[in-house]
């Protein structure tokens, strides 16, 4: 009954009543690309749309689509290549909608001799897991743009808030680097930016995945997940700085920021800045789908996917909810 009348509400565009308190999983990783998750959480949106929701936090999206391949999560907000391989594999996934322009950084140490993508041939980087979303876009188009191949440098995988403690201890020559640790490298670190890949490679870095299972069981609480999430970009989009307020605290514990060359800058305002660099969108175009299916060919190249027939893109989207919402 409660379910029933859950869709009915949604479908009428109203806020959920207090008692239809569904149970929902969220997987994050603790990246600014997940924003909107935590701000849905921490301002009550998930709640507003009659959602008892659990926050589960994953160190990488590669760690995240296990939970959601083996039905310990309803959804997650992580990079659309972990989907692509395990679809490739059998898993039974869709991608119901958009979450944030891929927005990765190169940073590298002033001492290092770096000015351009070119010059890292021979020097040291820091990026994620091997096999995730920006580890395939640093190989496949970064460095393969600049007429690099993956070896012709040393590149380490390692989580975002390490990289910055190596660009700091100078163990590392450049990092390829999420918001906010874009902006806390250049704060308390001797670096400078160099490329953004949004700039010139836009793409949908992440999306909201589910199994095919769940959206057929629980469809209306996977579009009440949505609404909310959708909520919350519209604050990410609109109001930085009040969103800061909420979602400083899963980045900076202190309240300032010590910087080499700005003093003290208070934590809240690093976040705002950096929600700011970011494109929050719940939409996926036509010209996402299309940087999605030319990923899926690079990772194909990469020997990710496999090369016997084409990935099918399509086959794994279902955008009935931005339709349905008018998106």
């Amino acid at each position: 009954m409660i379910r029933w009348l859950l869709t009915a509400v949604l479908a009428l565009g109203l806020t959920a009543p207090a008692y239809a308190d569904e149970e929902l999983k969220v997987g994050y990783v603790r990246v600014m690309d997940d924003a909107q998750a935590m701000l849905a959480y921490e301002t009550g949106l998930y709640k507003k749309y009659g959602l008892d929701t659990k926050l589960i936090e994953f160190s990488s999206g590669t760690d995240l689509i296990k939970g959601i391949v083996g039905g310990q999560l309803d959804i997650g907000v992580l990079g659309f290549s972990n989907a692509f391989t395990w679809v490739s594999r059998g898993a039974d996934l869709k991608i119901v909608s958009g979450a944030q322009q891929g927005y990765h950084s190169l940073v590298v140490r002033n001492d290092s001799g770096i000015n351009q993508v070119e010059d890292l041939k021979g020097h040291s980087l820091a990026s994620q897991k091997q096999g995730s979303t920006a580890d395939i876009v640093l190989k496949g188009v970064v460095l393969a743009n600049a007429g690099l191949q993956p070896d012709d440098l040393n590149i380490m995988g390692v989580a975002p808030a390490v990289a910055v403690q190596s660009l700091v201890g100078g163990r590392v020559d450049a990092a390829f680097l999420f918001e906010p640790y874009d902006r806390i490298a250049q704060l308390v670190a001797p670096v400078k930016q160099i490329y953004q890949i949004g700039e010139v490679w836009p793409f949908p870095c992440m999306v909201v995945i589910t199994s095919g299972e769940t959206l057929k069981k629980r469809k209306d609480v996977i579009w009440a997940a949505l609404d909310a999430q959708r909520d919350a970009t519209e604050m990410l989009e609109n109001d930085p700085d009040k969103a800061a307020t909420y979602i400083t605290d899963y980045f900076i514990k202190d309240p300032v920021v010590k910087s080499l060359n700005q003093g003290d800058v208070p934590a809240k305002e690093v976040i705002s800045q950096a929600i700011q660099t970011n494109v929050f969108n719940a939409k996926l175009t036509d010209d996402d789908i299309n940087r999605m299916k030319e990923l899926a060919v690079i990772m194909t190249k990469q020997g990710i996917l496999p090369k016997d027939k084409p990935f099918d893109v399509d086959a794994l989207l279902d955008l009935s909810w931005q339709k349905a919402r008018g998106l």
